[in-house]
């Protein structure tokens, strides 16, 4: 499919189909929205899961490997989303993220704490004076069954405590009924709702049954002015995987090299050790680019995920892996 460009330069914070976009036309009617994402390229499934199978396979040496550790470190979004969720559980994961290894202060900090909005408040606080940021789920996370109207009230009420931060759940039900312009059209009132606070966009890829599907979920949150793509809650039972989250790095490529808008990308759910977290670091270098290898640009959405970072760099520190109390379990 060809488009015509633009002249926007890159970076450009995401913005819902602007006047002059390639794109200010798609989404004037449920008709053109529907033409428009049924028009994209089909996924070749078998080809794509084999290049993120190859890409999976790079070896990382000792200098790198560090490198690459504590970019990952810098990524994750430290994540608590329980209903047993305490004020206490919410201050120590505010500490771990400013200082994940407190025995050595040269460990980078997470880029993000991420909560219910009632515990927005707490985080704000645990993380004070830091440059860690407070994300807070929103919009009827994780399943997104609400009114409209209650949706925009939990968004409300997480920037009005602090979030710096809103990950939003797409209407799955809306989605996978055609009904993309509903589907929109929330997340452009959300990206209102949510004022100054970055937007991620959640489709639950796990839910959306196809790559089709995750490909046209990409182009949708991205049209609507998703600061980020986000694959999953983590609360179902297939979340992030190389494959998805390679068709999504594709996804925003593709869009910058079209709008001159970049926008990011999260994988959250399933992410837990050292290994897994380089493989996506492999596959954001060599499908997006190294524009998008910092935390402004890509998320780890992860809580176990630090702690084996942790224990890894002590190894190539020093030569051992730490002891059972070297890390917190979360």
């Amino acid at each position: 499919m060809t488009m015509p460009t633009t002249t926007s330069p890159p970076g450009t914070a995401g913005a819902a189909a602007p006047t002059g976009s390639p794109f200010a036309d798609v989404t004037t009617s449920a008709a053109t929205l529907h033409r428009f994402l049924h028009g994209l390229p089909g996924v070749d499934a078998v080809g794509l899961e084999a290049r993120a199978a190859a890409l999976g396979t790079r070896s990382i040496k000792t200098t790198a490997k560090a490198y690459a550790i504590d970019l990952a470190i810098s990524m994750i979004d430290l994540t608590t989303l329980e209903g047993a969720d305490t004020v206490g559980k919410v201050r120590a994961l505010g500490a771990k993220a400013v200082h994940p290894d407190p025995t050595d202060r040269d460990t980078p900090r997470t880029a993000a704490v991420c909560v219910y909005p009632d515990m927005v408040a707490t985080a704000k606080e645990a993380v004070a004076g830091s440059d860690v940021k407070v994300a807070s789920v929103a919009t009827a996370f994780p399943a997104g069954r609400a009114a409209l109207g209650v949706k925009l009230a939990d968004v409300r009420d997480a920037v009005a405590a602090g979030a710096d931060e809103i990950d939003m759940v797409i209407d799955r039900g809306a989605f996978l009924s055609g009904d993309y312009l509903k589907v929109y059209e929330e997340i452009v009132a959300v990206k209102e709702a949510a004022q100054h606070a970055r937007l991620k966009v959640i489709f639950e890829t796990g839910e959306l049954s196809t790559y089709d599907n995750i490909r046209r979920a990409s182009w949708l949150g991205m049209l609507a002015g998703a600061d980020f793509i986000k694959t999953s809650t983590g609360k179902v039972g297939v979340n992030a995987t190389p494959a998805n989250t390679l068709l999504m790095l594709e996804a925003v490529r593709d869009f910058r090299a079209q709008t001159g808008v970049q926008i990011g990308v999260k994988p959250a759910g399933g992410i837990r050790t050292t290994k897994d977290a380089i493989k996506f670091l492999v596959l954001v270098n060599e499908t997006a680019g190294a524009d998008w290898l910092d935390n402004h640009w890509f998320r780890f959405g992860a809580s176990s995920l630090l702690n084996d970072l942790l224990m890894q760099r002590q190894k190539l520190a020093t030569g051992r892996y730490s002891g059972p109390d070297y890390v917190t379990v979360d």
